[in-house]
């Protein structure tokens, strides 16, 4: 379920407060508003992505297992160092929100707030994971528009885990080019080969078939 707003609205019709002296708030600033205001049924979540405040609900069985999975994996590998393994956050980019199924940042959060104190700022992220949910929107928004957002933010890494991708694929995706919303390096490795992580706190860490397998 997706909400998406178009153009700029009134800062007054929408009941929002003028933005640095002008009468028409930007787009951001109304969707960053509006997200702030959300009171979402439990189950669901909220992000902007894009020009998009995208609800969806929690994952199926199979994505709360692949996502445990590697939360429990990368835990151990990361275990020693200054990083660790979230879920449930949310990561913050100039008005953009998102809530990764999996991420890494520094063991201690209050290192990298964002400035209205509501997450974390995306520039301490390490790096970013998703897992794949069925369904044409969701698709999308994890293979393209979150592939640009993270990119756009400068989040050296993001891997895609995705059932849904011939007979199942890992993509790990590093380089970010944040003026051109890309990522220069792409790796794609099939279920049933091992997919590495080239770099960072989880470099080596592997993603295979102990975290995909059916």
């Amino acid at each position: 379920m997706t909400a998406l707003a178009h153009e700029p609205c009134s800062a007054v019709d929408d009941g929002l407060p003028p933005v640095a002296g002008h009468e028409t708030a930007s787009l951001d600033e109304v969707l960053w508003q509006a997200w702030k205001a959300m009171e979402l049924p439990e189950g669901y979540r909220a992000e902007i992505v894009e020009e998009y405040i995208e609800v969806s609900p929690t994952g199926r069985r199979r994505h709360g297992v692949i996502i445990n999975r590697l939360r429990r994996a990368l835990e151990a590998h990361l275990e020693g160092g200054d990083d660790v393994a979230y879920q449930d956050v949310d990561i913050i980019h100039r008005r953009k929100v998102w809530i990764p199924d999996v991420f890494i940042a520094p063991e201690d959060l209050d290192e990298i707030p964002d400035e209205e104190d509501l997450g974390v700022d995306a520039s301490g992220v390490k790096g970013v994971f998703e897992v794949v949910s069925p369904g044409r929107e969701a698709k999308s928004r994890d293979r393209d528009r979150k592939r640009r957002a993270y990119a756009r933010a400068g989040i050296p890494l993001y891997v895609l885990i995705d059932d849904f991708d011939g007979d199942g694929t890992v993509v790990v995706l590093t380089a970010p080019n944040p003026d051109k919303a890309v990522y220069a390096d792409e790796h794609r490795v099939p279920y049933g080969t091992d997919a590495v992580i080239p770099d960072g706190p989880a470099k080596g860490f592997v993603i295979g078939d102990a975290i995909v397998r059916q």
